[in-house]
C-alpha cells in the first residue's frame, strides 16, 4: 500500500491461503539467526491461470515443467539479497525443472524491475481466476 500498489490489501492472502501452502508443503521461510528475511511458495503444480497468456507468450512450450512463486514477501532490510530466488533455483534444478514462473501486479514496478534484474523475462499477462490482470514472466534455468 505504501507503494501504491493495489496488491494484497484486501485480507489476501488471509489465514486459510497460508494453512494450505503449509499443508501442501509448499510454504517457505528464510531466517538467518533468528531473522525472519521473508516467505514464499514454491509449488510445482501447473498453474491453471498460466494456460491463458495473452500479449506474449511463456519463453518455454505449454507442456514443459515449471515451478512457480508466489506470495514472495522479503522483509525490506533483506530484499536485495535473493535467499527465496537462489533457493527457488536450486530446488528447480534438483527436481528436473529448468523453467521457473512467477506473475506480479501491473502496478508492482519494484518487483517487476527485480524480477528483470534477475533474469526473468516478461513474457505477457494473465487473468487470475477473480478477473484480476498480472504481468507474467519467466526464468529458463
Amino acid at each position: 500500500r505504501d507503494q501504491g500498489v493495489d496488491q494484497w490489501q484486501d485480507g489476501y492472502p488471509n489465514e486459510e491461503v497460508i494453512l494450505e501452502d503449509i499443508r501442501k508443503g509448499q510454504s517457505y521461510v528464510a531466517e538467518e539467526k533468528g531473522i525472519i528475511l521473508g516467505t514464499a511458495v514454491i509449488s510445482f503444480e501447473k498453474e491453471k491461470t498460466y494456460d491463458g497468456i495473452e500479449n506474449g507468450q511463456w519463453l518455454t512450450p505449454g507442456d514443459t515443467k515449471y515451478m512457480v512463486i508466489h506470495r514472495i514477501a522479503t522483509h525490506y532490510e533483506y530484499k536485495r539479497r535473493g535467499t527465496f530466488l537462489e533457493f527457488a533455483r536450486e530446488t528447480a534444478r534438483r527436481r528436473g525443472v529448468l523453467s521457473i514462473r512467477i506473475d506480479t501486479h501491473p502496478d508492482n514496478q519494484i518487483m517487476q524491475s527485480w524480477l528483470c534484474k534477475n533474469g526473468f523475462i516478461y513474457c505477457g499477462w494473465i487473468w487470475l481466476i477473480n478477473g484480476s490482470l498480472r504481468y507474467a514472466y519467466e526464468n529458463v534455468l
